[in-house]
């Protein structure tokens, strides 16, 4: 089965043609951070219209690329949430348009569980229980995961995501957008333990006693960071590299240690490690080494399907069709879908 995959939810506009979800037949992604840099972060608006700019003629090139046409496609998928609900909505209507047009299936995908499908991208014979976690510049999620499109989520950030973070703390200290590789690199050359930054601390329950909780929270790592660079006497940049190792390792140390509590918990044995921040080669290496620890087989997609891509879309609309899945034309964008809702055909 060849589905063509279209993913518009943020900056990225990225078509892709998937072979019986796990072949790879072409994956183009068009970035818009140049657009974006000069405002530090991502404009809706301006994401927007980039991607009605742009999206047909990626579509375009992905089909060339893989050596086939429109006709030679089986179904259409696209990212319906959540996400930018105006960048979401291009996408979608391409995908209702195309699948009209050709009489084809339609299969709403969730950006999240994409991202767990990179996973299977990677090693299509993945078992099941396995644990996820989705970490990215929107979300951080830890997600139990049973069976293809069977989810639970097990705890996610109560305030900032981890790369909303990292994004933040890059931008203060002048390293641009966006800022989670900037602060990757900058860290190798720094020295985690120059700056003093507080672990975030556990939350509490209201009668007093430490709650176990698997959710996350970076608001006061951001703030403790953001604070020690206005104070420094000297910002150079050995401080900022400092800076910049120690609060990498703060908050990769919070993730890989909630991952492996609710690995413990769950007795999985398979962990999935997914979304644009999943890149971090720090996040990678203590991952690696705390599932070696603990008995678990770690499975991260290659720095080219962490971030944004529409591969990832089309495999995880192969496990849905394959399973009877599906939507029709009143498909809808929403911005905040939760992992647990299936796409359907009233979202608003």
């Amino acid at each position: 089965m060849r589905i063509l995959g279209i993913e518009t939810s943020c900056d990225e506009t990225a078509a892709s043609v998937v072979r019986d979800g796990r072949v790879i037949e072409s994956s183009v992604v068009a970035s818009q951070a140049d657009l974006h840099r000069r405002f530090g972060g991502v404009v809706p608006e301006l994401a927007s219209r980039k991607h009605i700019e742009r999206l047909l003629p990626v579509i375009d090139e992905a089909l060339e690329k893989a050596g086939v046409t429109l006709r030679d496609l089986d179904a259409l998928s696209v990212t319906c949430g959540p996400g930018l609900v105006g960048a979401l909505a291009v996408g979608v209507a391409a995908a209702k348009s195309l699948a009209l047009s050709l009489d084809l299936p339609l299969v709403g995908v969730n950006h999240l569980e994409g991202h767990i499908y990179a996973a299977f991208l990677t090693e299509p014979d993945l078992a099941f229980p396995a644990l996820a976690l989705v970490v990215s510049g929107a979300h951080t999620d830890l997600v139990a995961v049973s069976d293809h499109a069977q989810y639970r989520t097990l705890g996610r950030t109560r305030d900032d995501a981890a790369g909303e973070a990292f994004d933040k703390v890059a931008r203060a200290m002048g390293l641009g957008y966006p800022g989670g590789p900037e602060i990757d690199r900058l860290a190798r050359t720094g020295d985690p333990r120059t700056v003093p930054l507080p672990a975030p601390m556990p939350f509490r329950r209201r009668s007093g006693r430490i709650d176990d909780s698997l959710e996350f929270s970076f608001s006061g790592i951001k703030t403790a960071a953001l604070r020690a660079l206005h104070a420094a006497a000297r910002a150079d940049g050995q401080f900022k590299a400092d800076l910049a190792a120690g609060f990498q390792r703060v908050v990769v140390d919070v993730l890989v240690d909630k991952s492996m509590r609710a690995a413990q918990s769950l007795g999985v044995k398979t962990v999935m490690l997914v979304g644009g921040v999943a890149a971090n080669t720090w996040l990678r290496a203590e991952m690696q080494r705390a599932c070696a620890a603990a008995g678990c087989r770690l499975v991260v997609p290659p720095p080219s399907l962490c971030s944004d891509n529409a591969a990832m879309i089309a495999a995880a609309a192969f496990y849905r069709l394959r399973r009877g899945g599906g939507s029709d034309l009143g498909l809808g964008a929403s911005s905040d879908l939760s992992l647990e809702q299936t796409p359907n055909n009233s979202l608003a």
